[in-house]
């Protein structure tokens, strides 16, 4: 079934860096809804907690978007199949912004998050294109344009919500990946596939993989759990922020994502440690973090300050956390990296759009200090799963 890929194409330094951008601005496109739900509530006259099913949405789609488009990767060949997508991607970003009842937007959402996998296919490429001992480093660097295009999304949202409305936001969106698609034509190297069988055994392997790797279950759920924290936050901060003390709008939540770009300066770092052999250390401080953030959370519900030291916290342990993950499985069957990546991806996202769920119930029923519950005890149960199941296989 599976075949050695040709040679490489030689990796630059351009290579990489138009991977990086590349990345950021499509992942972007997930979380431009999330510093305007309360805007796009107001305008439907929905509860704040349908308005929050948006971004759950748009996470299920992704994850559904990985599960069936991205084991594709490893089958067909990649510059193509990333072009084509980026066709539905525009497509789905202008039904968003055209969207004429809450329903209509929901199915939008949920294509914006199908469509905009295009970074999962291009870290595992720069994970394939690297050498091996660059690999961690070069993951780090590459998932350090995914973090600040998750951040950064929320501040240029914000900002564009509060002075254009939150349609504007998707038409503008729309915009930027024809802009992106054109560059990506031109500056991408091809990669060829390594996967010879068809679509249906394709999907097959990946139950395979399940199966035979306990491992990547383990990591994936870690992954999951760790993420769940980070939608749960994120979510429902604009909601804290527009109420007293802060009384403060969607410009005001979208710029805590500069706060958190703090996280993903630190990407390459912690990659470049996960080279060195250091991962499970890594892994326990990234993930102590997250519980600490939570409690900073816990003690900050009217201070804007402990909000800030919070985020920092969160969004570094998480991105630590995803780096360490992502390094290791990427290093388990080379020719198998994009199944490898769906499987973690798709329980990764999963985790996500549970904890965006769960979050936006429980502040509507018992507002911030719902949120820090659901918060500790996701970032609780991804520290056990780590202490007491992965470390033994460390050490083996």
């Amino acid at each position: 079934m599976n075949t050695a890929s040709p040679t490489a194409p030689a990796f630059t330094k351009l290579h990489l860096w138009v991977m990086t951008i590349a990345t950021g601005m499509v992942v972007a496109n997930l979380y431009y809804n999330q510093p305007l739900l309360g805007r796009i509530a107001t305008t439907y006259g929905v509860t704040e907690a349908a308005a929050g099913s948006l971004a759950m949405l748009t996470q299920i789609g992704y994850a559904v978007g990985m599960l069936f488009i991205i084991p594709l990767g490893d089958m067909l060949r990649r510059k193509r199949l990333i072009m084509v997508d980026f066709a539905a991607i525009i497509i789905s970003l202008l039904l968003a912004g055209f969207a004429v009842n809450i329903e209509s937007l929901m199915v939008a959402s949920f294509l914006i998050g199908a469509t905009s996998v295009v970074p999962q296919l291009l870290i595992p490429m720069a994970a394939h294109l690297a050498k091996p001992e660059s690999r961690g480093r070069t993951v780090g660097f590459v998932m350090s344009g995914l973090l600040i295009g998750i951040l950064l999304s929320r501040t240029v949202s914000g900002f564009v919500g509060a002075q254009l409305g939150w349609r504007a936001m998707f038409f503008i969106a729309a915009g930027m990946m024809v802009v992106l698609w054109g560059s990506l034509y031109f500056l991408l190297p091809e990669v060829h596939p390594s996967f010879k069988g068809n679509y249906k055994n394709l999907m097959k392997s990946l139950v395979h993989l399940v199966k035979e790797q306990p491992m990547l279950r383990l990591v994936s759920l870690r992954g999951a759990l760790c993420y769940a924290t980070f939608g749960a936050f994120w979510t429902t901060l604009v909601f804290l922020l527009e109420e007293p003390p802060f009384n403060l709008g969607s410009a005001s939540a979208g710029l805590f994502g500069l706060i958190g770009a703090a996280g993903a300066l630190a990407a390459s770092w912690m990659g470049r440690l996960s080279d060195k052999g250091n991962a499970f250390t890594i892994t326990t401080v990234s993930i102590v973090l997250i519980v600490l953030s939570y409690v900073v959370f816990g003690l900050s519900s009217s201070s804007l300050v402990g909000l800030v030291i919070g985020v920092i916290l969160l969004d570094l342990g998480v991105q630590a956390t995803h780096i360490s993950n992502q390094t290791f499985i990427f290093s388990i069957l080379p020719e198998a990296r994009n199944r490898l990546n769906t499987i973690y991806m798709v329980t990764y996202f999963m985790g996500g759009a549970s904890g965006t769920f769960i979050a936006s119930h429980a502040w509507h029923l018992w507002k911030w200090n719902g949120v820090v519950g659901v918060g500790l005890v996701f970032s609780g149960l991804a520290l056990l799963v780590h202490l007491l199941l992965l470390k033994p296989a460390k050490k083996a």
